[in-house]
């Protein structure tokens, strides 16, 4: 009996890989044939293609009475692939050379768009304003409270209250030239960076500035003496203010160590903030262990009396006021 069923399944398993191998074939062959009338179909096309396009006129028809306009704007309508000459009075021909009309030129004005106010806001008073208030949020424990749109929120809105007087300056000696067209687009920015440029050198220390001046190998002379061929002075004299020295230094130099020194000054006052939560803390701490409460965590005690304090000496408006007196306008 076993026997007999084995050689059942055997039969049926032959039968089921000829018919397999029947379909497989069927298959093959209807592919090849696809593929074979596919090609003669192109090669039928792009033989006939030169032929039929040769018997037809692609000129249009022009009346006799109808004069053909042969100014640029009637020719880049009537033949928009024709490559006619950069707009040379726009904006953004002036600054960097092109007129956004080809892809990569679009890519590149977007990057530019994209990155312009990263680098307006390190050039205010953003980022000594956002650090603090971010040390402050860690020294009273309280998580992600105020949330970090909150933070940015008042950050921005304070960097407008200090900055609107540089703003001012900015919009009547740069923008309303500009507007008017007494000045050029080039000689706009110049004033708008000088502008800048006073204020970040007002508010840079001059250890920082010293630092990229050395990097940098650059020689800074005396106000009375610039322009002559007198012996280099130093940055960090006393005497000298970096304002009057404005003019000699480029915004190469003066950005990164008006960065630096804000990001020096934001930790100073960051170590002064953490003071008075820091010594809330060790109380609380030593009073646990003496009680001997050392399983509960002492965050969660001091944490209302860290806003407790914080309310009681009106803290917000000490550290704004903190802040704002800390620049030099």
């Amino acid at each position: 009996m076993n026997r007999i069923i084995k050689q059942v399944l055997k039969e049926n398993k032959s039968v089921r890989e000829e018919k397999l191998k029947a379909v497989r074939k069927k298959l093959f062959i209807r592919f090849f044939a696809s593929l074979a009338l596919t090609a003669a179909l192109f090669s039928v096309v792009f033989v006939l293609s030169p032929i039929v396009g040769g018997a037809v006129d692609t000129q249009p028809y022009i009346p006799p009475d109808v004069t053909i306009p042969t100014s640029p704007e009637a020719v880049e309508f009537a033949n928009p692939d024709t490559e006619l000459a950069p707009n040379e009075s726009s904006v953004l021909y002036d600054l960097i050379g092109i007129d956004a009309s080809q892809p990569l030129e679009i890519l590149l004005l977007i990057t530019i768009i994209s990155v312009a106010p990263s680098i307006l806001l390190m050039m205010t008073s953003f980022t000594r304003i956002i650090i603090v208030m971010s040390f402050l949020r860690n020294a009273m424990q309280t998580q992600q409270t105020p949330p970090n749109m909150v933070l940015t929120s008042l950050a921005l809105f304070l960097t407008m209250f200090l900055m609107w007087p540089v703003f001012g300056q900015i919009n009547e000696t740069a923008y309303k030239p500009y507007a008017d067209g007494e000045i050029t687009t080039m000689e706009a920015l110049e004033r708008a960076g000088d502008s800048l440029k006073t204020f970040m050198m007002k508010n840079t220390s001059k250890t920082s500035l010293a630092f990229f001046l050395d990097l940098a190998d650059a020689t800074i002379y005396a106000p009375e003496t610039y322009g002559t061929e007198n012996s280099a002075i130093s940055v960090t004299d006393g005497d000298l203010s970096l304002e009057s020295i404005a003019e000699q230094v480029g915004l190469h130099i003066a950005i990164p160590a008006f960065m630096v020194s804000e990001l020096s000054r934001a930790f100073q006052m960051a170590f002064f903030l953490f003071v008075p939560f820091l010594i809330i803390d060790i109380v609380v701490a030593s009073t646990l262990m003496s009680m001997g409460m050392m399983m509960l965590p002492p965050a969660m005690i001091s944490m209302p009396f860290k806003i407790m304090l914080f309310v009681l000496v009106d803290g917000w408006q000490l550290l704004i006021g903190s802040i704002m007196s800390s620049f030099n306008l």
